[in-house]
This record gives structure tokens, C-alpha cells and sequence, in this order.
């Protein structure tokens, strides 16, 4: 299954889908909808999220583990660093990997101080190239302290994350170098907005690639994309988030729209431009990252 999913990482067209588990003791409900749509028979993979913004939420691997059950399709389960020390993420990959959640995107994690849960407090023994070190452990057949394992672990896939903008572009190489030095095999992008910033980000990753090319380490860009069918969402994100470029003609398209047309038409005006985005992505580059927030029907909107 993951070999399968590596494989079209490396050679052929790669689709992952995000879903993110909610504040319920049950993510079946998600699983349903998604059944519902159809949406395991265009994607590639799908992904889960590790309580994003520190946000209490059913847990990643779980959810992954359900994911694959049933649609037999692989699952990249997000762990972060923010609520484990080392003796935690590795307890927890440990019992991953017998149940064969294999895929691994190692964050570091939302700041605490931001989570809906009163005094919260954040672990942060390092940032997420610790966990990209203990997966390699792991693969190697031993813990992180170096003590072998009475049995072979399967093999671990390591993913990473990096953001799609920055002033100074030399810093997202860095950033791209280091994720690859620590072993990731998938590097998957914050949400870009154009094809130029795509463009960017694939030299970028060459240039990355060829820094690391004496360790014999490589890694594959999986670019990002968030539809965006709101002025305010559009609005925020340009604004609020750190990592992320929305061209001014997006967010000055979106506020025409809803000065004369309202919602629907501000609705149809996001869509269009999101899913000719996806499209030219798609034919440039056809290894995409799909993150709708759960918003599964626009999910499919764009992938039909």
C-alpha cells in the first residue's frame, strides 16, 4: 500500500486529500461522508491532522487507522511535537507501525498557548526534524537512543511541511535542505495561489535536492491547495497567516463579486479561480495536497 503510494510520489500523478478529525468521540461520521461523495476513488491517499491550532480533536493515528480500513487506501497520520516528548512519539510509532499506519507527517506544532483547553502547555522537546530522526531510527531497527528493537520495524514514510512564501526565498531552501538532511521523503507546501509560486518552489526543491545529493537524500514537493470560495477567507489568510501569498487579484476578484452578486455569486467567482489553479497544478506539477477543511463537496468539485 505505502509502497504503492511512494511510488506515484516519485513517478506518476499523486493526490492526497486532508481531513481533519473533529471534537467528537467519532470520526466515523467523516468517513461516511466522504464514502458518500466517492472521493477514495479520486484520490491517491488522504491525510489527518494533529489537533490544528491546539484545538482538542479525535486523535491523528486513530483516525488514520479507520481511514484505511476502509478504503484500503494509504493514510498520512500528522504527529506533532507540541504534545509529546520522545518517549511518547516513539510509543506512539510503535504501535502505529503494527497496525500499519506507516505514514508519518511530522509537524512541530501550533503554539499551546493558543489551544481552547484552559493552561495548556506545550512539550517542545525540539521541532519536528526530532521526530524526522526518530523515524530514521526506527528504520534503522532501533530507538532513538540507539537500543535495538526485538523486532524489525516495517518501514516508516517521513513527510514534511514547508511554507509556499517568503520574502527572502533563500529561506524556504534552507528550510526544504533540512527537512530533506533529516530524511523526509515528502515535502508538502502551505496553500500557493499561483503558478509562479509553484514554479518557484520546484527549483527551489531542485536546488534543495542537489544541496543534499552527497548524503544520497532526495525529496519530492507536494504543493498545497485550499480553495478559497470567501472575501474574508482570502482576507485572513493573506493577512493572518504567515507562509502564505493570496495574489491581490484574487481577494480583489472575490470583493467585485460580493459587491454585486453577493455570496452565491462571490461563491462562484472563489470556485472558478481555485479550480483553474487546480487545474493548471495539476497538469504542471501532478503532486497535489487537497485541504478543504472538511468542506467534502467542494473537495469533489474540484478533483471531478
Amino acid at each position: 500500500m505505502f509502497d504503492k503510494l511512494i511510488n506515484k510520489l516519485q513517478n506518476d500523478t499523486y493526490i492526497t486529500l486532508e481531513t481533519t478529525p473533529g471534537h467528537s468521540p467519532q470520526f466515523s461520521p467523516t468517513i461516511d461522508k466522504i464514502e458518500l461523495l466517492g472521493l477514495e476513488h479520486l484520490v491517491d491517499g488522504f491525510s489527518t491532522t494533529d489537533n490544528p491550532l491546539a484545538k482538542l480533536k479525535y486523535n491523528s493515528l486513530f483516525a488514520a487507522k479507520m481511514l484505511q480500513d476502509r478504503f484500503n487506501k494509504p493514510v498520512i497520520a500528522t504527529m506533532s511535537m507540541r504534545d509529546r516528548n520522545k518517549i511518547a512519539l516513539q510509543s506512539d510509532l510503535l504501535a502505529a507501525n503494527e497496525i500499519d499506519i506507516r505514514a508519518i507527517l511530522a509537524l512541530t506544532g501550533d503554539p499551546a498557548t493558543i489551544s481552547d483547553q484552559p493552561h495548556a502547555k506545550g512539550v517542545f522537546e525540539a521541532d519536528s526534524s526530532l521526530l524526522l530522526d526518530i523515524i530514521s531510527a526506527f528504520n534503522s531497527g532501533m530507538d532513538y537512543g540507539g537500543k535495538p528493537f526485538s523486532h524489525m520495524p516495517k518501514e516508516i514514510f517521513p513527510f514534511a511541511v514547508v511554507n509556499s512564501y517568503a520574502k527572502n526565498p533563500k529561506t524556504l531552501q534552507k528550510k526544504m535542505q533540512k527537512k530533506i538532511k533529516h530524511g523526509a521523503c515528502g515535502i508538502i507546501t502551505q496553500p500557493v495561489y499561483s503558478l509562479e509560486n509553484a514554479k518557484q518552489l520546484l527549483k527551489l526543491k531542485e536546488i534543495a535536492n542537489k544541496e543534499c545529493c552527497s548524503e544520497n537524500k532526495s525529496a519530492e514537493l507536494i504543493l498545497g491547495m485550499f480553495p478559497i470560495t470567501k472575501l474574508r477567507t482570502a482576507q485572513f489568510l493573506s493577512a493572518h497567516v504567515p507562509g502564505i501569498n493570496v495574489p491581490e487579484h484574487w481577494i480583489e476578484a472575490l470583493r467585485v463579486a460580493n459587491a454585486n452578486g453577493g455570496v452565491e455569486e462571490e461563491y462562484k467567482v472563489g470556485f472558478e479561480l481555485s479550480k483553474n489553479l487546480f487545474d493548471s497544478l495539476k497538469e504542471y506539477h501532478p503532486k497535489l495536497h487537497l485541504m478543504t477543511a472538511n468542506q467534502f463537496q467542494i473537495a469533489k468539485d474540484i478533483l471531478i
